[in-house]
């Protein structure tokens, strides 16, 4: 938890100008709740420039400099919740599960419930393992609040160990599909650019040689609609945010994405986009136990299919 009691440094650039100050730290502040950003505001924890801002509503000037003081956790009991899991598998070593759009992985400021964590201590009782601590028990990798699919959770740690060993030797398959801003002209490719934070807003991640971690990602068409293309992304390496960085690096930012594409799309709204149109749909791995490869697949939800009938 260390890493979330800092300040949070993000300078306003052209994309962000003009909208709610509320609005651009709740698209970078993806961790955080919309309720937790409004506190710090009542709370004196923002600054512009040097001046405390206790207005949400204020519009974000391009060159400014926004400071958010993010306090203290308040508690790091993690408690379990009766929160209903879209179980895909589950045997005493791994557990494999859906995760909604919109629902966080594992508990930060502002976000101590309703996670995913809430609903697997509930479920598993003491059966996850302690190797990420009190706050990120099971976690073996996650996927984005806003992103929807498939998940592996370890259920003790040598299935842990086991799982994280085939993450860093890059031999877990992770298939995502994804809908991106206009055409892209190859039919597949792979872009190998490493990844770490953004020097102009720490809060987003960038392609940068600066403290970044080699990142690799390979990408094929499979449908085009003129001035969007849905596409297949597959994950060699796992670094935050990797595949929106990418594609947005690519000039082809993610439909929905507010972080790394336009702040407040006309487009993506009329599409009915309310999220980044991301989708971890394959998942596969060596079982702990058994050393039998096994592979999972989830059906694109409902949200992304209505907005590919638009596009069609």
């Amino acid at each position: 938890m260390s890493d979330m009691q800092q300040k949070l440094e993000i300078q306003i650039n052209d994309e962000m100008k003009g909208t709610r100050l509320d609005l651009v730290l709740s698209a970078c502040l993806e961790e955080f709740s919309r309720s937790f950003i409004q506190k710090l505001f009542e709370n004196g924890r923002i600054s512009v420039d040097g001046e405390v801002c206790r207005e949400k509503k204020t519009k974000a000037a391009a060159g400014s400099i926004v400071v958010i003081d993010v306090p203290e956790p308040e508690k790091l009991e993690v408690e379990a919740e009766d929160i209903p899991l879209d179980i895909v598998y589950e045997d005493s070593d791994v557990l494999v599960v859906y995760k909604p759009a919109g629902m966080v992985v594992h508990p930060a400021p502002g976000n101590y419930t309703g996670t995913l964590v809430n609903a697997l201590m509930h479920h598993c009782g003491d059966e996850l393992s302690s190797i990420n601590g009190v706050i990120r028990p099971g976690i073996v990798h996650r996927i984005d609040k806003d992103t929807s699919g498939l998940l592996m959770v370890a259920k003790n740690d040598k299935a842990h160990n086991s799982l994280s060993q085939q993450l860093s030797e890059h031999s877990i398959t992770r298939k995502y599909r994804a809908i991106v801003y206009s055409n892209i002209k190859e039919d597949e490719g792979t872009v190998d650019n490493p990844i770490g934070r953004d020097p102009s807003n720490r809060l987003r991640n960038a392609v940068t040689d600066l403290n970044s971690r080699h990142a690799v990602t390979h990408y094929k068409v499979l449908e085009r609609f003129g001035n969007f293309t849905l596409i297949e992304a597959q994950l060699e390496t796992g670094r935050t945010h990797q595949i929106r960085v990418h594609m947005a690096y690519l000039k082809h930012p993610l439909l929905g994405d507010e972080l790394y594409g336009p702040v407040k799309s006309k487009t993506a709204s009329k599409l009915g986009a309310k999220r980044q149109m991301l989708h971890a749909g394959i998942l596969g791995f060596v079982h702990p136990s058994t050393g039998e490869y096994m592979e999972f697949e989830s059906p694109l939800p409902e949200d992304f299919e209505k907005v590919l009938e638009k596009l069609r």
